[in-house]
């Protein structure tokens, strides 16, 4: 089940990727919803994800912190 979650959530961060500030909230709600171990999968994906998306990069301290 928490596989679905983990891809649910990539596949609307993917959606909203074209507003910096979506994307923000929505990867927000994502690690509210997430297991501690999805959350580590999440920020190994947003780091390959964003060298395409520099805008997106403010939104990783999210997942930082």
């Amino acid at each position: 089940m928490s596989k679905i979650t983990f891809d649910y959530a990539k596949s609307i961060l993917e959606r909203v990727s074209f507003d910096p500030i979506l994307f923000c909230k929505e990867l927000e709600k994502a690690i509210k919803t997430l297991l501690p171990y999805e959350i580590e999968q999440l920020q190994e994906w947003l780091f390959h994800y964003i060298i395409e998306k520099p805008e997106l990069k403010q939104c990783v301290l999210k997942v930082n912190s």
